[in-house]
């Protein structure tokens, strides 16, 4: 079976309630969670089935919160300033599905 791919753009990467980029990305590869700034730097990254991903009950559709490597971030996966809410929540529901199927999981909401 083919590894499950996930790659966001424009991404708002959050630690700790301080801005990280507001153009990020978040790739998942080769069974790899990379968090990459808006220049491709790397900002974490681990193996796809460490990393542990919700999302959170109190936010936006738009909104998902990843651990990775014991670093809590809040991912913001909607175009700024865009009304993409529909298209975030999408993303989000996407990104939570790749994450817990290499957990071999079923997604919960």
């Amino acid at each position: 079976m083919a590894e499950p791919e996930f790659s966001a753009t424009g991404v708002r990467i959050e630690r700790s309630r301080r801005s990280l980029t507001r153009a990020g990305q978040v790739k998942i590869h080769n069974g790899r969670l990379e968090l990459l700034t808006s220049y491709g730097r790397e900002i974490d990254s681990a193996p796809v089935g460490s990393v542990q991903a919700s999302k959170p009950w109190f936010s936006a559709g738009d909104r998902a919160r990843a651990t990775v490597n014991g670093n809590r971030y809040t991912l913001t996966l909607s175009a700024p300033g865009a009304a993409a809410e529909n298209g975030g929540a999408a993303a989000v529901n996407r990104f939570l599905e790749v994450v817990r199927s290499a957990h071999g999981s079923t997604p919960k909401h």
